[in-house]
């Protein structure tokens, strides 16, 4: 009976009570990647033989000499070239550039026993500012092919060495029934949090996002790129206010994974 009653109130009359379950969320949160953190389960595939570097991973998979020259690749909204450059036996440089600008550069560097590698990033390919630095260490879960560089086979993330602050910063605020979003990296969205497809602003990857009150601490969230659905984040904050469980799903590669925000 409740239900049926709440249904036929005019929106304006829940709004008051709206806004403040909302508050939980507004102010700034900072990304623990170091601790409690459920990493993809979905191992990232390689393959470097003959010269020619294939990603089996990226959505979708490309394939380009590695001769460290510009090679282009299609569809990827991030990037429209890509430079392989082999470096020694066990490490290589990648160069993106989208319009003829580098996006990111990317060092793989696998250990002497080949079982585990760090990845050492630049990366602007979805920052309006400065970029973001990150290291991390993958472990090998099966090898390449045989006469197969190094980095080829398939590898488990385990853990971020580190990241720099505006890879994992946001702010949320509240205006009304409208839940704010910005990132250091220039990432924005105004949304209702009635589940109302909202535009995304500052990634040239996503184009709308919907956020769904599911009740006084956690919301759902559903990215989209050109009207498709591409990833999706479960939030729920804590019942103290201090942190914030974001379990996530990427539908373009398959991963899912999650990791802890914590209020700043």
């Amino acid at each position: 009976m409740k239900k049926v009653l709440l249904r036929t109130l005019p929106a304006a009359l829940l709004l008051p009570a709206l806004v403040m379950a909302q508050s939980a969320f507004v102010g700034t949160w900072k990304a623990d990647l170091s601790n409690n953190v459920e990493m993809p389960k979905q191992p990232f595939r390689y393959l470097l033989i003959h010269d020619v570097y294939r990603c089996e991973i990226c959505a979708p998979p490309y394939s380009v000499k590695a001769d460290g020259q510009d090679h282009r690749v299609a569809g990827h909204p991030y990037f429209d070239t890509v430079s392989i450059k082999i470096i020694d036996d066990s490490s290589i440089e990648e160069t993106d550039k989208k319009g003829g600008k580098t996006v990111t550069v990317t060092t793989t560097q696998v250990a002497s026993d080949g079982m585990t590698e760090l990845v050492t990033s630049r990366d602007s390919s979805n920052s309006n500012g400065a970029p973001v630095d990150s290291k991390v260490e993958l472990t090998r879960v099966a090898k390449g092919t045989a006469g197969s560089h190094a980095i080829s086979g398939s590898w488990h993330m385990t853990k971020f060495e580190s990241i720099s602050d505006n890879g994992v910063l946001i702010t949320y605020a509240l205006s009304g029934s409208t839940l704010r979003m910005t990132a250091p990296t220039g990432q924005s969205f105004a949304a209702p949090v009635d589940g109302t497809d909202s535009p995304f602003s500052g990634d040239p990857g996503q184009t709308s996002v919907s956020i769904k009150r599911i009740d006084d601490r956690t919301v759902d969230e559903i990215d989209k790129r050109d009207g498709k659905v591409i990833s999706t984040e479960h939030m729920t904050v804590s019942v103290d206010g201090k942190t914030m469980t974001v379990a996530w799903k990427d539908l373009l590669h398959g991963t899912s994974g999650s990791f802890t925000n914590f209020k700043q």
